[in-house]
């Protein structure tokens, strides 16, 4: 059976990743199917032409950003929210249902719901901070370069604060009971059992949670198209908006493979850093 399942692993995963690479190394033009062939004499020409594009150089800047951001925030807050929900002991599972709500909606439904939200003249925000005196004028969410990506992490967060919040809670409830038990004979505040005891046991969970969402997060997509489209002038623009305009819009699928590789070794190695936290956490417990 393991033959079998290696080899359908090789061929589901294996064979469009080898294309991509292939892909990457021509100046393939989908309008120009003659250009499918790799460049002997300038094979890297696609990666030469990405590191010298300011374009691209922004969108990588703001795809680290916004995925240092988004994911640092959303795990303080799930931390929180799964240290509260820890301690209900009535209507528990009525909160947690409460909780995952965000996660039924489509990231593009979400886009579209926080763009209302977000919109210059009758946004939902605006029309609140109007209403109790914080502003005098409405405030261009969207338009403006730093309050566009702080829109798209909002939307981003609260659509994916209950994956983190869940796995988060379900490493609290396993935590030995004993060791709190031991901690309140000799006197300890909820505070310190918290820092010393409930944070470190944690740390698996804490890495889990912290490589599902720094990859989904290197991924995102839907919510930024529909919210900004990288606009204005590119100012929100991420990795992969861009990608789908190069390979999608403009038809370079050469450039578009290539800067698509680029972010999976990238997202690779996030994983890779957060496996090896994650088996140094758990040789310490």
């Amino acid at each position: 059976m393991i033959i079998p399942s290696f080899v359908l692993i090789v061929v589901v995963t294996g064979f469009p990743l080898l294309y991509s690479v292939y892909v990457s190394l021509t100046p393939y033009n989908l309008l120009r199917p003659d250009t499918l062939a790799i460049d002997l004499a300038n094979p890297f020409g696609n990666y030469i032409t990405l590191v010298n594009d300011p374009v691209f150089r922004d969108a990588l800047l703001n795809t680290i950003i916004f995925l240092a951001v988004t994911v640092n925030l959303e795990y303080v807050l799930a931390l929180g929210l799964s240290q509260l929900l820890a301690r209900v002991t009535v209507g528990q599972s009525i909160l947690r249902t409460l909780l995952m709500i965000p996660m039924m909606f489509a990231p593009i439904l979400v886009g579209f719901q926080f763009r209302w939200f977000f919109n210059a003249q009758a946004g939902l925000v605006n029309n609140i901070l109007l209403s109790i005196g914080l502003i005098q004028e409405p405030i261009a969410w969207l338009v403006d370069e730093p309050l566009g990506m702080i829109s798209i992490m909002t939307a981003t967060i609260w659509m994916n604060l209950p994956v983190t919040t869940i796995i988060l809670l379900a490493g609290t409830l396993s935590l030995p009971h004993e060791v709190f038990e031991a901690a309140d004979v000799d006197g300890a505040s909820g505070w310190q059992k918290f820092v010393r005891i409930t944070f470190p046991m944690l740390a698996p969970f804490t890495f889990i949670a912290l490589t599902i969402r720094s990859l989904d997060v290197a991924r995102a997509f839907d919510i930024v198209r529909i919210m900004t489209d990288g606009g204005p002038a590119h100012r929100t623009e991420l990795i992969w908006t861009y990608v789908t305009r190069l390979a999608i819009e403009s038809n370079q699928f050469g450039l578009g493979s290539a800067m698509a590789l680029i972010t999976v070794f990238i997202s690779l190695a996030f994983t890779v850093y957060f496996f090896r936290q994650l088996v140094k956490a758990r040789i310490v417990q």
